[in-house]
């Protein structure tokens, strides 16, 4: 080959790899701007809220600040479909579509998320189980208790009560006694794990407060629960 066309080439090259730094330095993704309040307007802190890519099921999350809000990046050409996290669930809110870009287009000014949650205020501890007739927990109960304490370490603002239920099997005064000594069961499994006893309060409502029947076996193990119910 000629000097000139190796001559041409080297003034070209640094003319290439500055249109690919600048084609690389584009942005493909999206900023997103996210903030949470209840149906009243309080501010909703400490919330995980999930966006789920309806393209691949990838999920990227964000956690709200003391204002109610956070900041995330989200590849463009997708739907998400925003999830707030609970305890042992999730809450699907709405969700989000960005636009594939097109060539040297980007996206500048963020997406804005207003959500509005309502969270549970009750829900039953599952699998927590003590031994037949006592306040034992058995081993099968401390991964969901563990889930609490997570749980109770982020919404570090929260009180809660934990009720203890009983079937219709035996005297009304001793199944009251018995769920009375399973909730503090729980209660003391929590403060050993770091939770401060005065965010915990203690309930026994022994066969008082079924949420089916007692006729079958089936029935009488869903009422034997624990529930906690998250205190204003």
């Amino acid at each position: 080959m000629s000097k000139h066309f190796y001559l041409l080439l080297l003034l070209l090259f640094p003319i290439c790899m500055f249109a690919q730094v600048q084609n690389a330095a584009i942005p493909k993704d999206a900023p997103v701007d996210v903030s949470m309040t209840d149906f009243k307007g309080k501010i909703l802190n400490n919330e995980i809220v999930v966006f789920r890519s309806q393209l691949n099921s990838k999920e990227y999350q964000g956690l709200t600040d003391d204002k109610g809000k956070f900041s995330i990046r989200l590849p463009s050409g997708d739907k998400y479909e925003i999830f707030v996290l609970g305890f042992k669930d999730s809450t699907s809110l709405n969700v989000l579509e960005i636009p594939a870009l097109k060539g040297n287009a980007y996206y500048k000014d963020p997406f804005t998320v207003e959500l509005q949650h309502l969270p549970s205020k009750s829900f039953v501890l599952d699998n927590c189980n003590f031994e037949s007739g006592k306040s034992i927990l058995l081993p099968e109960a401390y991964p969901v208790l563990d889930e609490l304490v997570e749980y109770l370490n982020r919404k570090d603002d929260d009180r809660i009560e934990l009720g203890g239920h009983t079937d219709n099997v035996g005297g009304a005064a001793k199944n009251l006694q018995l769920s009375l000594d399973r909730a503090l069961a729980v209660r003391q499994y929590l403060i050993e794990k770091g939770i401060d006893p005065n965010r915990l309060m203690s309930k026994g409502y022994g066969l008082t407060k079924p949420i089916v029947s007692n006729a079958t076996a089936a029935g009488r193990a869903q009422n034997r629960r624990t529930e906690v119910t998250i205190l204003e």
